[in-house]
């Protein structure tokens, strides 16, 4: 049956030459079809977002909803006693539009309008407290504005603050986007001319184009309900943009008029919608209408509109000289159509024959079994084939982090469903003794688990001597991004991810198992700036007996949790390099700087000062010193996570700390001899 199945396709291949040979025969060479070109046009209208079909056409992400009277409001207000300072949202169109045509390079044409309030709500922050923000605000009321945004996918949510949702430090240079935002934040490292500007955006944060709309008359914070018109006509790469009251009639002057291109931040299709966000100063933004339209050409590959009529020459003997040779061609090619149709028919025939009765009901029950369904969200295993599919061949430009253990890459399933792939090194399993089926029991064990603050395990493949786990795909990238990348992580922020991964690692105790693999970018953030722990240390050296992982592993956990723990306050990696600049001591460790603050009592040092005056100090000094606690040597003091939950979450007070750092702190012990996975050293270092 393999023969048969090769060979179809190929009877397949031979059929399409067999005509195309005809066909160029029958066109005497001379013309071929180029297409027709069409146009393809989307339209879609929402007169308010209150009706039963919003919930299908329109996708929300992070802090965004669909309110009672029908808008859509950034960020959520319907949820009491939320902190609206630091969000961010989307709501996208649900269905990808096509917005450029890669043959011809020319983008679609669209026209779209929406009428939108920006409703701003005072904070009570000192004009000090303004200017040490962090997040770009750099003074006035409100937050940040939002954006009409083309985006590539419908599932990434940016960062809050002056990046308006648009981007976050886990997109690349292959993210593009285009958005023309409504800014009302005069933020200068942008170039933003004031507090009350529309800028157009290409792939960047900082406006290619910005107009102050204050010329034109209008005031985007004064609580009116706006209303824009965008124009983009694709041929000519030419942007007109409208702005007034939604009182009044179609504004006669446009904010904005000239040309543009736009070709090198487009794909072929992107989804359409708006995105907002928040600061350190709050706005609610709402859109109350939306009417868009686009149109792009497309080529169409049809039949030839040549009649067989006018391929017709009547052989009159006059003429007729070039004829002897085509019809010497028709002849060769009928011969070797007749030729390769007979071999065709003899090998389908014997190769069929060699099947027996009994071989194909075992093929029958193999597609049956391959068939069976199952439960959409249940782990399972993956063949090569299907993460080769769903990473394109494990594509470089896939690739999203790489180590000495592994590499990791973002892909799709056949589903839709966005995944990551960790594909663990064959070459590091066999230098350092790795049991594969210890791995691989351990994965299974994993992949059972489920809890808010997990990343889910969607599966594992075992196929020729790879060793792969496929999670969840975070769509927000890992917190080491969002601690150390562009801007200052605020106070709040970084609190609700300590809880958020002490949680995690209480939980995985329960179960009787360990992370082994706790830091910064085992950390993931989603849209809703939820943190969940993932890409777990599975990998263990042959030579570890279960018992001794058993003992070692979870407060090897604890220690890991609270070198996280001084981090996040700090807001700097534990050891910095020589390079570093806002390092003075680049060989000081972070770990035994704290504890010598401590023993000085000067702990605030180690506060990280980008934070500001919004800081909670108080806070911040407990969470360092449950950190500090997590460091102690098991038999001095170092808590469980259940413990560690109930200090976090401040319902338990912190054990007070020794007044100088133990000298067993860091001991070398006969169990140290063991550790061949440099992890699982750290706690005893």
């Amino acid at each position: 049956m393999a023969s048969v199945s090769f060979f179809l396709p190929s009877m397949k291949n031979l059929l399409v030459f067999i005509f195309f040979c005809v066909y160029v025969e029958s066109s005497d060479h001379k013309k071929t079809n180029d297409g027709v070109v069409i146009n393809v046009t989307k339209h879609f209208f929402f007169p308010d977002f209150n009706t039963p079909r919003t919930v299908h056409d329109l996708m929300l992400l992070g802090s965004s909803v669909v309110d009672k009277t029908g808008r859509i409001q950034i960020p959520d207000t319907t949820q009491n006693d939320v902190d609206l300072k630091h969000l961010v949202g989307r709501a996208v169109y649900a269905y990808p539009v096509r917005v450029f045509d890669p043959i011809t390079r020319t983008p679609a044409s669209f026209q779209t309008t929406f009428s939108f309030q920006i409703e701003t709500t005072r904070t009570n922050l000192s004009f000090a407290d303004r200017n040490v923000s962090g997040d770009g605000n750099d003074g006035g009321d409100g937050g940040s504005g939002f954006t009409f945004i083309i985006a590539p996918d419908e599932f990434t949510v940016g960062r809050p603050g002056p990046w308006l949702g648009m981007l976050n430090d886990a997109c690349d240079e292959q993210y593009k986007t285009v958005g023309i935002e409504f800014d009302t934040i005069e933020n200068a490292k942008f170039g933003d001319p004031n507090d009350n500007h529309l800028g157009i955006n290409l792939g960047s944060i900082v406006s290619t184009i910005t107009i102050n709309v204050s010329e034109f008359g209008i005031n985007l914070k004064d609580g009116e309900i706006h209303r824009a018109w965008i124009d983009y006509h694709g041929q000519n790469h030419f942007l007109e943009i409208r702005l007034g009251s939604d009182r009044l009639d179609y504004p006669s002057k446009a904010v904005f008029s000239g040309r543009l291109d736009i070709s090198d931040f487009l794909k072929e299709y992107m989804f359409v919608g708006f995105s907002a966000s928040t600061g350190n100063f709050t706005q609610i933004h709402n859109v109350l209408s939306w009417n868009f339209t686009s149109s792009s050409q497309a080529s169409l590959r049809v039949p030839s509109p040549e009649t067989c009529e006018s391929k017709i020459i009547i052989d009159d003997g006059n003429g007729g000289g070039g004829r002897g040779g085509n019809n010497l061609n028709s002849f060769f090619i009928f011969m070797t159509v007749v030729f390769l149709v007979v071999v065709a028919l003899v090998s389908l025939y014997y190769n069929r024959k060699r099947i027996t009765g009994e071989k194909a009901r075992e093929l029958a029950m193999l597609s049956a079994v391959k068939e069976r369904p199952r439960p959409p969200n249940k782990p399972r295993r993956f063949t090569i084939s299907e993460v080769s599919a769903a990473t394109r061949c494990f594509d470089e430009l896939h690739k999203v982090t790489c180590d000495e253990r592994s590499d990791t890459y973002r892909g799709t399933l056949l589903n839709g469903c966005h995944v990551a792939v960790k594909r663990f090194s064959v070459e590091y399993f066999k230098s350092h003794g790795i049991n594969r089926r210890r791995v691989g029991k351990e994965i299974k064990a994993m992949s059972k688990l489920r809890h808010p603050n997990l990343v889910a395990i969607r599966g594992w493949c075992f196929d020729h001597q790879e060793t792969m786990v496929v999670y969840d795909y975070v769509q927000n990238g890992t917190f080491h991004d969002w601690l150390y990348g562009i801007g200052v992580l605020p106070w709040s922020r970084r609190l609700k991810v300590v809880r958020d991964v002490a949680q995690a690692l209480s939980y995985l105790h329960s179960q009787k198992l360990a992370h082994k693999n706790v830091n910064t970018s085992s950390v993931f953030i989603d849209v809703s700036f939820r943190a969940l722990l993932g890409d777990f240390g599975f990998v263990m050296s042959g030579t570890e007996s279960s018992r001794f992982e058993a003992t070692v592993s979870q407060p090897t956990d604890v220690f890991a949790f609270g070198v996280l723990v001084l981090e996040v306050v700090a807001g700097r990696k534990r050891y910095r390099s020589e390079s570093d600049p806002e390092s003075n001591r680049s060989d000081l460790d972070l770990l035994e700087w704290a504890w010598s603050m401590h023993e000085m009592n000067e702990k605030e040092k180690v506060v990280d000062v980008k934070i500001g005056s919004v800081l909670n100090m108080d806070q911040a000094v407990r969470v360092m010193d449950i950190g500090l606690l997590c460091t102690l040597k098991e038999n001095q003091g170092r808590p469980s996570m259940a413990e560690v939950v109930e200090y976090v979450c401040f319902e338990t007070e912190v054990p007070e700390l020794p007044l100088r750092r133990p000298m067993a702190l860091f001991p070398y012990t006969s169990t140290t001899a063991l550790c061949t996975n440099s992890y699982m050293c750290a706690s005893f270092k």
